[in-house]
């Protein structure tokens, strides 16, 4: 049948435009004749020809799926016709998209470009609203992303191909001290040469690594994944016992480290074998100068692809396992989090598809890579796709850090909202100035941290949402999309107080917490994921997968919902909710709203937590630490005068010398709690 599209009448400024639209029948719409446009399609469908329409009202700017207009529903009921949904993947990059600010006039990514076309099954006019289109059609896109050839792949090869592309450029700038460049292709020649090495020291599939970010960490997880095998960086902060528990549920027999770490560090385990990254690289550059220049021969002069098959690099990883990352057990004890070759490669895929850290950005890797948002985001993603990044030790070392975001030029800074917060008190604005974003994630911002952060430094603060189960990324806010002639004002890139829209290959659902019944979009309820950045289960432990994991849908234990325009709010994590009363009582929200009655600088480090402790009444009640001094009377009258309500206000408060937290940067809450217990 005769498809007839709806198209927006301003594009006929163009002759070519118009030649088309008027040889293919367009049916025009614009926002003075909708009404007559809705009438028109109603009577083709009437005729028999299908129409079609594409439902935002627009060619994203972000390649984000934003909030749809309501004409197709009013097309549907005026025709007594079905919605059939359609996803379109692949799009974004392509010359047709927004993607480098600009339509038509830009060098394609490749030739021939995929795009991949899902069509739904057909809803009745009753069915189809804007918030089922959206489900089905946010559906549809990640059954397509899931199909990309790209997730079969290998992480090894895939690093092979960025760092050997980058070729000469200095693509790692090492800071632990002196500084330090590496050149990509001098990176991925190390390398393989530490691969080798590794090949010889131990046959286990996984191998420890306990290094802070820079050169030597890189060429340890670099070498893993080369040579086949599964880094596993540990959390050096945890204690001896769960050190211990961690090394032996992986089958951990040789630990990469350096004597350095190991006497800031007295609790990590022994095993068979310890190579010592420091040693090991002095002895690649002094002793195998000639083995090393080989390589570095044989990685410029051949194509990228023979040159990886020369070295025996592994092509398919697909649902194998890349990587295990224990969680930081703010909750509970860590569980070994198993991410696939598929998790790494499609997270790096979708981050890349939303064009937020692209090429030319410099990034500053400090987090920890035991975090699962340092492990991908700086370590894996820069290396995949060629992206200079600036390395140190530690989030905590700020004057270090600020030294270098002003001498590096560092366009774009990552970390959790406890690392970032200092910066506003010790950052002097002139030495920010390159920073064009800051990435947030892992924690809530509090309310007027991003508000402070914008006005101060004048870089855009996006705040994002993901677990280290979902490789971690899953939503993030963009940059505001640059404003070009007949673009929509009211499409935003971000929007403050919420984690952004959903990456490229995501859906999400909403169930009740109680009932475990499917909310409707819009509906506050538990998050549920689904897509290729879904980890592959907790390692050794079933249960625990199978409590959490289901038909591909992973249940976060998070409450949420989606606005009207695609941004998702996270309203707290479920184990941070009591119950008082019958009430759901949500324990971030309280202390949002004390932070604000003490007029708290939202540039301190955490000074209060709510926790909660069993009450004979109400179930549960509330309590409050605080690592100042407060008069907890007046707190409490002025949390009644700001209209909190009576079960939401803390009954019981204890000051202790420190808030609990994780070497991660996010609340203990398994220590605070353990406190609350015995106030």
């Amino acid at each position: 049948r005769h498809v007839r599209f709806i198209g927006f009448s301003g594009l006929t400024e163009s002759r070519f435009i118009r030649f088309v639209f008027k040889l293919t029948g367009v049916i025009l719409v614009s926002r003075t004749n909708a009404r007559e446009a809705i009438t028109k399609a109603a009577e083709h469908i009437a005729q028999g020809e299908v129409v079609c329409i594409f439902p935002e009202g627009g060619i994203s700017r972000t390649g984000a799926m934003h909030g749809l207009k309501r004409g197709f529903e009013l097309i549907a009921k005026r025709a007594n016709a079905p919605v059939i949904p359609v996803s379109l993947d692949g799009l974004w990059g392509s010359i047709f998209s927004y993607e480098r600010s600009k339509f038509f006039k830009k060098k394609p990514i490749r030739i021939p470009y995929p795009v991949t076309v899902n069509f739904g099954t057909p809803m009745s006019t009753q069915e189809a609203s804007s918030a089922a289109a959206r489900q089905a059609m946010q559906d549809l896109a990640e059954e397509a992303f899931s199909q990309r050839p790209v997730l079969r792949s290998h992480i090894g090869l895939a690093a092979f191909k960025g760092l050997a592309a980058a070729g000469s450029r200095e693509i790692l700038i090492d800071r632990t001290q002196d500084r330090k460049p590496m050149k990509a292709k001098l990176l991925l020649a190390l390398g393989l040469a530490f691969r080798d090495r590794l090949a010889k020291a131990t046959s286990a599939k996984r191998v420890g690594i306990v290094l802070p970010p820079g050169i030597g960490a890189t060429v340890a997880n670099l070498a893993c994944v080369l040579g086949g095998k599964v880094p596993v960086n540990l959390n050096f902060s945890l204690g001896a016992a769960a050190l211990e528990s961690c090394v032996k549920r992986a089958d951990i027999d040789t630990l990469i480290t350096t004597e350095k770490v190991k006497k800031r560090c007295p609790n990590l385990p022994k095993t068979p074998t310890e190579l010592d990254i420091k040693d090991e690289l002095q002895a690649l550059t002094k002793d195998k100068k000639a083995a090393i220049g080989l390589r570095l021969g044989i990685i410029t002069l051949l194509p990228a692809g023979l040159a990886a098959a020369f070295f025996k690099v592994p092509r398919h990883g697909d649902r194998e396992e890349a990587a295990l990352i224990f969680t930081s057990g703010s909750s509970g004890e860590p569980k070994g989090v198993v991410l696939s070759h598929r998790n790494l490669l499609g997270n790096v895929t979708q981050i890349s598809d939303i064009n937020l850290i692209s090429t030319d950005q410099i990034l500053l890797g400090n987090l920890p890579l035991f975090h699962s948002f340092g492990f991908l985001v700086t370590l894996w993603y820069p290396l995949i796709k060629g992206i200079r990044l600036v390395t140190l030790p530690s989030p905590l070392e700020l004057r270090k850090s600020i030294d270098a975001i002003y001498e590096e030029k560092v366009t774009a800074l990552l970390g959790t909202p406890t690392f970032l917060k200092p910066y506003l008190r010790k950052a002097d604005p002139e030495k920010m100035a390159s920073l064009q974003f800051v990435i947030a994630g892992a924690e809530k911002t509090p309310k007027r941290l991003a508000e402070e952060w914008e006005s101060k430094f004048g870089s855009k603060y996006l705040e994002g949402y993901g677990l280290t189960e979902t490789s971690p990324v899953s939503s993030v806010n963009l940059p505001d999309p640059p404003d070009i002639q007949n673009h929509d004002p009211h499409e935003k890139g971000a929007r403050n107080g919420t984690a952004g829209r959903l990456l490229p290959g995501v859906t999400i659902r909403f169930v009740d917490p109680d009932t475990n019944e499917e909310k409707t979009y819009g509906e506050s309820g538990i998050i549920k994921l689904r897509g290729p950045n879904i980890f592959e289960g907790y390692l050794g432990q079933t249960e625990k997968t199978d409590e959490v994991l289901k038909d591909g849908w992973f249940t976060t234990g998070d409450l949420g919902r989606l606005d009207e325009n695609g941004f998702l709010h996270i309203e707290g994590r479920l184990s941070r909710f009591s119950k008082i009363g019958g009430e759901m009582v949500p324990h971030g929200t309280v202390e949002e709203a004390i932070v604000n009655a003490l007029a708290i600088d939202p540039g301190e480090g955490p000074v209060i937590a709510i926790a909660s402790r069993e009450d004979s009444a109400k179930g549960e009640a509330l309590v409050l630490l605080t690592s100042m001094k407060i008069d907890f009377a007046d707190l409490r009258s002025k949390l009644s005068a700001s209209g909190l309500a009576n079960l939401w206000i803390p009954k019981v408060h204890k000051i202790v010398e420190s808030i609990p937290t994780l070497a991660t940067g996010k609340l203990d809450l398994k220590g605070i709690q353990k406190i609350a217990q015995d106030v």
